[in-house]
């Protein structure tokens, strides 16, 4: 069984969509960011950087106690070596699958947030900062466009944690302000993605979990607000 901290981001849906594809058992533990629940001490214990997702293993393959991971990319990359499946055993595409999806993780997800924060969540329009995110969300685009530009259905060759890790990035690129059109293979691969049924299901899931996501002036203080010094309430 995997518990799985999770809340209604990219960062979250990676980890869903891996958990509908293996079919693996888990259970989600919701974690409203948006109402400071990142920081209560239990869930600081399993992700000291209180961000989701994060999981813990009850039946980790060592046969020892639960294990814990923070860090989106590291917990997809656990659960597919864990069973398996959707990253590659041979050398070349192993690494061809962990370039890409340590792209996303230093690169497109980074880069996609900040142009998330100045074009929707800042108290005041920035024009230089809203340029420069949305035009280097627009580079990274046409990267992941030319590399799925030779015809191959997935990021790496086959399906894999790379694809789940961009794909959610990807999702809100009207709100990013970018128009998939500009991209043609990175729009094939994109509508190949939401048509798997297992994508469709995260994402059904997280409509559950939360129906209406909006930032306030309160979640925005709490979203926005930290620094190093503790937290306090």
């Amino acid at each position: 069984m995997i518990d799985l901290y999770y809340w209604t981001t990219p960062n979250g849906h990676k980890i869903t969509i891996f958990l509908e594809e293996a079919g693996l058992p888990h259970r989600i533990i919701p974690v409203n960011i948006g109402q400071g629940e990142q920081f209560q001490p239990d869930f600081l214990r399993i992700s000291p950087n209180n961000r989701i997702p994060a999981i813990v293993d009850h039946a980790p393959a060592d046969g020892g106690e639960p294990l814990s991971l923070f860090e989106s990319g590291a917990i997809l990359l656990y659960l597919a070596d864990k069973i398996g499946r959707f990253i590659p055993q041979t050398l070349r595409g192993r690494n061809e699958t962990l370039q890409w999806l340590f792209w996303q993780m230093a690169g497109l997800g980074p880069m996609a947030g900040q142009n998330h924060h100045f074009t929707q969540y800042a108290p005041e329009q920035l024009p230089y900062a809203i340029d420069r995110y949305v035009r280097e969300t627009a580079r990274l685009y046409r990267v992941l466009d030319t590399q799925l530009a030779d015809g191959r259905d997935y990021i790496a060759g086959a399906y894999s944690i790379a694809d789940m890790a961009c794909y959610p990035w990807i999702v809100p690129h009207e709100r990013q302000r970018q128009n998939l059109d500009d991209f043609p293979a990175l729009k094939r691969w994109f509508d190949r993605m939401a048509a798997r049924p297992a994508v469709q299901r995260a994402y059904a899931r997280a409509a559950e979990i939360n129906s209406a996501p909006t930032v306030d002036e309160k979640s925005r203080a709490i979203l926005f607000g930290q620094d190093g010094r503790p937290r306090q309430g």
